[in-house]
């Protein structure tokens, strides 16, 4: 019994110890990052980024909410007075108005977030 367990933690410590010097290695490579800037990476924080992405996918919805307000509209105009096509112009017209009121929200909690992110964590 005592010869298995020295076995089994002999061959653990050989293959832990295997498995990390590869790390110990790799952390004194230089990995050029002080180059980023000269081939025109930008410096900007990620922090940034992040809600510079958020927003400009809230502007998208955005717009696909007024293209189907739009798009409701024209139905609308185009119907010829049959109260079936003008209901669902209606409809159409009340849900982009919908989705427009949820995306302004979630525009705006996503700005307070986002500022309270870059605010709380910067040094």
């Amino acid at each position: 019994m005592k010869k298995t367990t020295l076995k089994r933690l002999a061959v653990g410590t050989v293959t832990f110890t295997a498995a990390t010097l590869p790390l110990l290695a790799a952390a004194q490579v230089d990995l050029g990052l002080e180059y980023a800037t000269t081939i025109g990476l930008g410096t900007r924080d990620v922090r940034e980024t992040i809600g510079g992405v958020i927003r400009a996918f809230m502007g998208l919805l955005g717009i696909v909410a007024v293209v189907i307000i739009l798009l409701g509209g024209f139905k609308w105009m185009t119907a010829g007075g049959n109260e079936e096509k003008v209901s669902e112009a209606k409809k159409l017209i009340i849900s982009g108005i919908i989705g427009l009121i949820i995306i302004m929200s979630a525009y705006a909690i996503a700005q307070f977030v986002v500022g309270a992110i870059i605010n709380g964590t910067s040094a």
